[in-house]
């Protein structure tokens, strides 16, 4: 009960700035408990950046921002881009989009992801993603990596942008800004792609 009643607080606290009321699974609601989720993460281990994450929400469609650069020290999204989700992942008849953690899927897998090192790939410059949890445990062995694509606008769209073969890939100018902070961290930094 104390648990749930500091998580409203902090949404409340996180969210002041929004006009309307979250609803019961509104984007901030979301945002608000993979938050908490990952403050846990990175104050149980020093190999883990405590000032910056990542959050890919993939309830948000994709031709709006659903990538949000996150300050865990000042509460605040400090940048936002547009980014893919996999052809598997495709919404069905239901309107629901699907997850997968299984090679040649082409799903995004939902969870937690340790960023790694850089390298260069069919993209160019890319980095290699650790899955944290049993749902993207397979990301190193399925080659799901953060890279850029040409193809995805840099503003929002009606409509869906560009889909990747699983890869959390974004606009070439939003990658910069996610290189620079990456390159720049002397710790690994959380990454969490949920729904």
């Amino acid at each position: 009960m104390r648990v749930l009643l500091i998580l409203l607080v902090f949404v409340g606290f996180v969210f002041s700035g929004f006009s309307e009321k979250p609803e019961n699974n509104s984007a901030e609601v979301r945002l608000a408990i993979q938050i908490y989720e990952v403050k846990k993460v990175v104050d149980a281990s020093s190999k883990y950046n405590k000032e910056i994450a990542f959050f890919i929400d993939m309830g948000i469609e994709s031709g709006k921002f659903r990538f949000f650069i996150y300050n865990l020290k000042t509460n605040e999204i400090i940048d936002g881009g547009l980014v893919t989700h996999g052809f598997g992942s495709e919404k069905r008849s239901s309107g629901e989009l699907i997850f997968s953690n299984v090679s040649n899927s082409l799903c995004t897998s939902l969870g937690k992801y340790s960023v790694g090192k850089s390298y260069l790939g069919s993209y160019g410059k890319a980095y290699k993603l650790y899955g944290l949890d049993k749902t993207n445990s397979n990301a190193f062995k399925r080659n799901i990596v953060l890279h850029k694509m040409s193809s995805i606008p840099d503003q929002e769209q009606n409509g869906s942008i560009e889909k990747s073969f699983g890869c959390p890939a974004v606009n070439e100018r939003y990658f910069e800004r996610l290189a620079t902070i990456i390159d720049n961290s002397n710790s690994n930094i959380i990454m969490s792609i949920y729904y």
